[in-house]
């Protein structure tokens, strides 16, 4: 996107999402990926590979109950950057002049000095498109 006008700065916003890997809710993230056009194979290859996932979790000698889980994708694996680009691949901010850079699950809002008073509800927007 290019800026329409000059500008003498621009504000950069820094997002954290803590825990944001956590937080990918399964069906959402399937639903997501059906939107794209992906061939079906990979599609369900990878709808497959969120399926029947459990966790167990390990401190000292203690070994809890294995469990099912329906959210969390695993960020250090091949597959987890990408899962989380497509499940953030639905936010935008609302202002047209405004423009996010996302990888993986850092996200910056860039916003042009002309464009300051967009600052606060974009950034709302941001907190509560992120939290679904």
């Amino acid at each position: 996107m290019s800026w329409v006008q000059t500008n003498d700065y621009v504000h950069v916003i820094a997002f954290d999402f803590s825990k944001a890997f956590d937080r990918v809710w399964h069906h959402s993230l399937a639903n997501k990926l059906a939107d794209f056009p992906l061939p079906d194979y990979l599609y369900n290859w990878i709808v497959n590979n969120l399926s029947d996932r459990q966790h167990q979790t390990k401190l000292g000698g203690n070994i809890s109950p294995t469990l099912p889980t329906n959210a969390s994708i695993i960020q250090g694996s091949g597959l987890g950057p990408v899962e989380y680009v497509f499940t953030a691949s639905d936010l935008h901010p609302i202002s047209p002049f405004n423009q996010f850079c996302k990888y993986t699950d850092d996200t910056y809002l860039l916003v042009p000095a002309t464009n300051s008073l967009s600052i606060p509800s974009d950034s709302t927007h941001i907190r509560l498109g992120h939290s679904q």
